[in-house]
């Protein structure tokens, strides 16, 4: 999707739907996933437990484009 979005500019609302759709989708089957979700929130506490702790925020990683 977003390789589509950078080759077409203005245009990609009308030459990227196939692209959206399938990004859409692919998220959509992470956001109703019950064990990602779980996966997610146990990530979630294990850090935020860690931070109350120390007081010492942890960096955030930086995700990787799958261009």
């Amino acid at each position: 999707f977003t390789k589509c979005c950078q080759e077409t500019g203005f245009l990609m609302v009308v030459k990227c739907r196939k692209e959206n759709t399938a990004l859409k989708d692919c998220l959509v089957g992470y956001y109703t996933d019950p064990l990602f979700y779980e996966e997610c929130k146990t990530e979630y506490l294990k850090q935020r437990e860690e931070y109350r702790a120390t007081g010492i925020k942890k960096k955030r990683q930086k995700l990787t484009s799958n261009v």
